[in-house]
């Protein structure tokens, strides 16, 4: 048996648009609508590059229903090129392809092989010892569990299963083709390429079973690093499995703690310094970063009682580093507790914000949690992996709620009581 590399990719969505940042003053609007092209371009040139013996696409190529018979066009333009270099391509239809209209009626390159939906396909590279089993959807609710009908492994070659499946379900995500691992196991592959989950999981290394992630995220709920999974086979086993950055474009989650800042200057030092960071660990690419600010601060007031003015002071400081662009602000500081000890405990003041202090939830709010929450069920599959979307369906949110609005309150309340005294001063 012979010493390869080969590919697994899943969920390129092409031309999905990157949701949050489109109307965003400044943002680079072009460069968001083409990430997933150039996420695809760089799948390829990595697939050159290793000279790949082949390339697996573990379904959702396409969005759904775009209609925009370009985007199958530049799809093929791509495989075309790695047809020059006779690395082939195998692939099944998701979820998205099989309500996608330009998958269903164009056919791609010669050199790219979409397994039947109707019942597992295989194909033996005699040249490598491979065969590579897989089954596409026919339709998009594809609720049977097809890996169940996958043929048992053939003794001698390495086995790759191909497969777009939830598993058994994972948060955000439909439970397409529903199945699990004992299933899996019992086929007796060395590889399980899957796809639909976009977050990059290892299910399993005996045998391996992987999600590579989608190649470009599009949203603050897929954030962090996305690409695809390399494999090196030596000699009949497989020797390594890597993941490889191929997004252009990332999508990050920044938190600073404000608990140790005291003035303006200390704000905007640390401030800067955490945007630094985030850009450092993301080797300079553009990045769309979702900001919370926390923390038990002397600044609350002056954060919370201006918010407009604290969302421009962020935004000003990230436009300074340069490819950065915040895609929202959250300010979740706390009073600090110093504020409140000056306070009279006999003043009328100090009575109101006791009071505030111990406000809690509305009951009748509490009764219709379940009933916000089965709103859930309605949103399209895209929406249900953001974050914040209807996150009023569990207790926790609606107790964060609660308490974001006690401190809107104490700060507006001691921000009038500042001003106050400055008058008099």
């Amino acid at each position: 048996m012979s010493t390869f590399t080969f590919l697994h990719a899943a969920d390129i969505h092409l031309d999905s648009p990157l949701r949050g940042l489109e109307t965003y003053p400044d943002a680079p609007v072009e460069e968001i609508r083409n990430a997933s092209r150039r996420a695809l371009d760089n799948l390829v040139e990595l697939a050159l590059q290793q000279k790949a013996a082949f390339v697996l696409l573990a379904g959702d190529i396409y969005d759904g229903e775009w209609k925009d018979y370009n985007t199958s066009l530049f799809f093929a333009q791509r495989m075309g090129r790695l047809r020059e270099a006779d690395i082939n391509v195998f692939m099944v239809s998701g979820n998205h392809d099989a309500a996608s209209v330009i998958a269903r009626n164009l056919r791609p390159p010669d050199n790219v092989f979409v397994f039947p939906g109707n019942r597992p396909g295989s194909r033996v590279l005699d040249e490598l010892g491979v065969v590579i089993h897989g089954q596409s959807y026919q339709t998009r609710d594809t609720m049977d569990d097809l890996a169940a009908s996958f043929p048992l492994a053939r003794p001698g070659l390495i086995n790759i299963g191909l497969l777009h499946s939830a598993l058994s379900g994972r948060p955000g995500h439909d439970t397409y083709a529903p199945t699990n691992l004992d299933v899996l196991k019992s086929k007796g592959y060395d590889y399980w390429a899957l796809g639909h989950i976009h977050k990059r999981e290892e299910v399993s290394d005996n045998p391996w079973v992987v999600f590579p992630g989608n190649l470009q995220g599009r949203h603050i709920g897929e954030s962090g690093a996305k690409g695809c999974t390399m494999v090196e086979v030596e000699e009949g086993n497989i020797s390594r499995v890597a993941h490889q950055d191929l997004d252009v474009m990332r999508w990050q989650h920044c938190r600073v703690d404000l608990g140790d800042c005291e003035n303006s200057d200390d704000f905007l030092k640390k401030l800067r310094n955490s945007l630094q960071s985030c850009k450092d660990a993301n080797q300079n690419r553009p990045l769309a970063i979702r900001l919370l600010l926390e923390g038990q601060t002397p600044l609350h007031n002056r954060l919370q009682e201006n918010p407009a003015h604290t969302r421009q002071e962020c935004r000003a400081m990230a436009a300074g580093l340069g490819l950065i662009w915040l895609e929202r602000i959250k300010v979740n500081t706390r009073i600090d507790n110093d504020a409140l000890d000056e306070l009279d405990a006999a003043s009328p003041l100090a009575g109101l914000i006791n009071s505030i202090k111990g406000l809690s939830l509305d009951a009748n709010l509490q009764e219709q949690i379940p009933e916000l929450a089965s709103l859930q069920t309605k949103l399209p599959p895209e929406m249900k992996a953001e974050e914040d979307v209807l996150a009023f369906k569990d207790h926790n949110y609606l107790h964060e709620l609660q308490e974001n609005a006690r401190e809107l309150l104490l700060a507006h309340l001691l921000g009038k009581k500042e001003a106050s005294n400055e008058k008099r001063q």
